[in-house]
């Protein structure tokens, strides 16, 4: 074997080595092989929503739980205003008779009067108030890829971001699973 032979089968045997590395390697540039262009790559996230009990005080007006609530101490002081404004009228039976009336009328609009200052009669306090709320946590899950492939477009969810091609099969983008 003459030297120039000797050269020619090892350029030979380097080139058919070097086309078979490149044909099985999946980062390689290779002939065999689909790839689709990237278009884009976005960030993807996965969003979930968290309930929480959230509180506040709020200042609310109320009445006043009264201590007489069947109101006798106006219904008394009512009676006796209207029993001596009623005296001070007529003689005789008829004198007693408009005390009693005043007493009756005294009575009853002394109660009334006792009610509507007890329905007055109102506090602010402070009360509570909960409800639930729902917070959202944005998750990282990856990138959303929009690529490119004989005239038509799609979308794939990858772990990382591919660069500028994604291997082909069958059509369809190969996505490695973690």
């Amino acid at each position: 074997m003459n030297k120039s032979t000797l050269t020619g089968v090892v350029v030979g045997a380097v080139a058919v080595t070097a086309i078979g590395a490149i044909a099985t390697s999946e980062s390689g540039l290779n002939p065999f092989r689909d790839y689709a262009k990237v278009v884009s790559v976005e960030p993807a996230f996965d969003v979930t929503r968290v309930p929480r009990e959230a509180c506040h005080e709020e200042q609310v007006e109320r009445q006043v739980e009264p201590k007489d609530k069947k109101r006798i101490a106006g219904a008394v002081i009512g009676a006796a205003v209207g029993g001596v404004l009623g005296s001070q009228v007529g003689s005789g039976s008829g004198r007693d008779a408009a005390t009693v009336a005043g007493a009756a009328a005294g009575g009853y609009a002394g109660s009334k009067i006792q009610k509507q200052m007890q329905e007055a009669n109102t506090e602010t306090v402070a009360e509570q108030r909960c409800a639930i709320v729902y917070d959202t946590e944005r998750t990282p899950a990856g990138y959303d890829v929009t690529w490119e492939f004989e005239g038509r477009q799609g979308v794939v969810r990858m772990d990382e971001e591919p660069g500028e091609r994604i291997l082909m099969k069958d059509g369809e983008p190969v996505v490695k699973q973690s």
